[in-house]
Order: structure tokens, then C-alpha cells, then sequence
């Protein structure tokens, strides 16, 4: 399968905290990773692209579990 079929997958066992810890983590890397790109250039700028997808992955699926409560 797919990394993101596996990503998509593996959201569904996270608990609400799990998440929001995830998201938290995530946004600090984006941050970094964007910071760095602007100081010189990355070897790989799709990488930024991928992690902004992955954080509104982890969003949605937070989203989804809070309107389920």
C-alpha cells in the first residue's frame, strides 16, 4: 500500500490527545523546515508540501472524533 493509505490507517487507532500532541509536533516541524527553506534553499522543498497535507490529514481526523463525542 500507499505511505499515505498507511498514514490514513494508522490515524484511526490515535485518541484525541495523541492527535493534538501529533499536530502540535507536526507544526513546529513546518515551522523549522520552512525557516530553513527561506535561509537556503532545500534539497527537497515537496517535503514542505507532503507535511502541510499530513498535518490536515491529522486535523480532519481530529475534526472527526470531536464531532463524534
Amino acid at each position: 500500500m500507499s505511505k499515505k493509505v498507511d498514514f490514513v490507517k494508522g490515524l484511526k487507532d490515535f485518541s484525541e490527545s495523541d492527535l493534538k500532541a501529533r499536530i502540535q509536533e507536526d507544526e513546529l516541524r513546518l515551522k523549522k523546515l520552512e525557516f530553513a527553506h527561506a535561509i537556503s534553499p532545500l534539497e527537497n522543498p515537496m517535503s514542505i508540501r507532503s507535511l502541510r497535507k499530513d498535518l490536515a490529514r491529522l486535523k480532519t481526523e481530529l475534526n472527526k472524533k470531536k464531532a463524534k463525542a
